[in-house]
């Protein structure tokens, strides 16, 4: 795919400028700092010398002996002088190239996620298209030759693929809604396991690369937005099938426990690192580099997932799914079966 705009440095020549103009900058108040010594010096080095020219002047040598102490006093006032303000100007620009480096790398980086996003993006809209065009002009071209059975399996993959675009197209829109904060979701009272098997039954007829199981606890209640929750489930499901192999059981759980309310989707697939875990939540990250990436998606789907999850009270983690996997954890703490609502929940008696 051909690419338009300038293409941005790379990290390594930007450090290298960015170190060589510090650098120079702090090595030219050093030299700074030596030409103020320098001439201090020679200041001080000319008064003394007048000094013992009028030495003749004093009656007393007591009183030759105090102008020079106060010589040598002011030389080392103005010694203090130079190198506090030195010290002072070296703090400064260190403080400042510090608060100038990240604010270009936060500015650089969100560039390239912005890129990424965009080149995911223009994929994920290519193909759904692409794939309900070609079915579409199947249909119309070979209406009378092709049985109801193939041209069922025809529709079934049209509308799935016209789902996906469904979904991206709900993905940008929330993220565009939260990142101006104008998204507030509609909460009702809803019966959270009913909503939940239903997405996962919505999943399976989608989805036929995994396997998808489920163990949903029955009767659990929750005041939420349908809508918003049933996209979280598909995001975080969705995800697992982007890096779990093909076959291989995607697990979805609801249950309540003596910590509140736990629900649960874990993948078979390769596990995600320690130091990846806080930034996969982060708008437009993906693991690995947009060009070399299998994988489709365009880095929305966990962002929003944890921003619905923080809108509806609860907290998302990851962990490992032992032997081999990752457990995506969303846990409401507060949650109490005995009560009809408790802080946005609720529970159906």
């Amino acid at each position: 795919m051909k690419q338009s705009g300038t293409a941005l440095p790379g990290k390594k020549t930007v450090t290298a400028i960015y170190v060589f103009v510090l650098a120079y900058t702090v090595i030219q108040l050093f030299w700074w700092g030596i030409l103020l010594h320098q001439q201090s010096k020679e200041i001080a080095h000319y008064e003394q010398m007048e000094l013992t020219h009028k030495m003749h002047q004093f009656s007393e040598p007591s009183g030759f002996m105090q102008q020079m102490q106060r010589l040598h006093h002011e030389e080392r006032m103005r010694t203090l002088k130079y190198i506090g303000e030195g010290t002072i100007f070296l703090i400064i620009i260190l403080a400042g190239a510090s608060i100038v480096y990240r604010a270009v790398w936060k500015q650089m980086r969100l560039q390239q996620q912005q890129q990424n996003f965009l080149m995911a993006v223009t994929h994920e809209l290519k193909s759904p298209i692409a794939i309900a065009k070609l079915n579409l002009e199947t249909i119309r071209k070979q209406k009378h030759k092709l049985d109801e059975e193939k041209q069922d399996r025809l529709l079934d993959a049209t509308i799935r693929e016209t789902n996906r675009l469904d979904q991206l197209c709900n993905n940008i829109l929330l993220a565009s809604q939260f990142e101006h904060q104008n998204s507030q979701p509609f909460l009702e009272p809803l019966d959270l396991s009913q909503t939940v098997e239903q997405a996962i039954q919505d999943l399976r007829d989608r989805i036929q690369s995994h396997d998808i199981l489920s163990d949903i606890e029955p009767g659990i209640g929750m005041e939420a937005d349908k809508f918003m929750i049933t996209l979280m489930l598909n995001n975080l499901v969705e995800n697992a099938v982007k890096y779990a192999p093909k076959g291989t059981e995607i697990k979805v759980g609801l249950k309540l426990d003596a910590k509140g309310l736990l629900m649960r989707v874990c993948d078979e697939g390769q596990g995600i690192p320690q130091e990846e875990r806080n930034k996969i939540f982060m708008k437009f990250y993906r693991i690995g580099n947009e060009n070399t990436r299998k994988s489709k998606g365009s880095g929305l789907g966990l962002y929003l997932t944890r921003k619905i999850v923080e809108q509806h009270g609860g907290t998302i983690s990851v962990s490992d799914n032992l032997p081999k996997g990752t457990c995506f954890e969303i846990r409401w703490q507060d949650y109490s079966p005995n009560l009809y609502k408790i802080n946005r929940l609720c529970v159906f008696l």
